[in-house]
């Protein structure tokens, strides 16, 4: 027991020795042959950066300058740019503004004290679409003509509270109190017309003319035509007819005149007849036509006269 004892504490000792041993070993100083390796740019690599630099300066500086510039001449400032300044209610802008694109806005509205003017070299268009995309509407300025296309196309007064005038495909109707033609040669109309009145103005003739082929008027309850002040004349070139299918033709007036009645008597001077005789008879033929006959005590008028044989 005691040798193996002695043998462990021997071997215990070799071992610290050479532990020893060789934590001095590592406390050794390096040899003074050792290489040193420099950190850094140097050469033509050290002037390139330099050059780097100073070019990336320069651009920053004309960059800051030309943005100064920019700002300058646009008047940028918080409102806006120029004459065009951003406000809650949308865009303001002042003075002449001229767009090279299509402008879509729900609403364009000049100052109080100024007026709206659109103005282009060509034409001025208002396009109206629906959430499809699909034109409804359109209004065409342009130098020969003003164009409209819709639907239906209304006018209302000031107020907005009467239809003054209103157009679509069947029809066009003015609801005014009072419809007035200025023009020299009056209205023409290709069709017929349905109208309450016909009114010329004060002083003024009224001429109701077709030129070319027949005037017609028609009224389910009756056709009017009076002059209060003055008279009234029909003439034609040709046959002038009075007809009533149902009920009577009545001439009501102090005096009716019938002119260039023909004689119904042959004589060998009518001129002679129509100087010694004052009084004429009203002679009517079977087909209607009416002649004068010299009054006498009794009636003058004979079927078999001239004018019944010639009608």
């Amino acid at each position: 027991m005691e040798q193996s004892a002695t043998l462990d504490i021997e071997t215990l000792k070799i071992t610290q020795e050479q532990f020893i041993l060789a934590s001095q070993s590592l406390h050794l100083q390096r040899p003074g042959c050792d290489a040193v390796y420099p950190v850094g740019l140097y050469g033509w690599r050290k002037r390139g950066l330099y050059f780097f630099l100073l070019l990336l300066l320069v651009t920053m500086i004309v960059n800051l300058a030309l943005t100064v510039w920019i700002m300058k001449v646009m008047n940028f400032s918080v409102d806006g740019m120029g004459n065009l300044q951003l406000n809650p209610d949308g865009i303001h802008l002042e003075g002449i503004s001229e767009f090279v694109l299509p402008l879509y806005v729900s609403e364009i509205q000049s100052r109080r004290d100024s007026m709206l003017v659109f103005q282009s070299e060509k034409n001025v268009t208002l396009n109206v679409r629906n959430e499809q995309g699909q034109l409804t509407g359109q209004l065409t300025v342009g130098p020969e003509a003003v164009e409209a296309q819709c639907q239906r196309l209304e006018v209302w007064s000031k107020g907005g509270d009467k239809l003054l005038f209103t157009a679509d495909e069947e029809e066009v109707i003015m609801t005014t109190e009072k419809f007035t033609v200025t023009g020299s040669e009056g209205a023409v109309f290709g069709h017929s017309v349905e109208t309450p009145l016909i009114q010329a103005r004060a002083s003024e003739d009224l001429k109701l003319e077709s030129p070319t082929r027949t005037l017609t008027m028609e009224a389910p309850r009756g056709v009017e035509v009076s002059a209060a002040t003055g008279p009234l004349k029909v003439s034609g070139r040709k046959d002038l007819q009075l007809e009533s299918t149902e009920g009577e033709i009545l001439l009501d007036a102090n005096t009716i005149q019938l002119g260039g009645l023909p004689l119904g008597v042959y004589t060998a001077s009518p001129h002679q007849v129509s100087q010694e005789q004052e009084v004429y008879e009203v002679c009517v033929c079977p087909s209607g036509k009416i002649y004068l006959s010299p009054a006498e005590s009794s009636s003058t008028c004979q079927a078999m006269s001239n004018i019944c044989l010639w009608s």
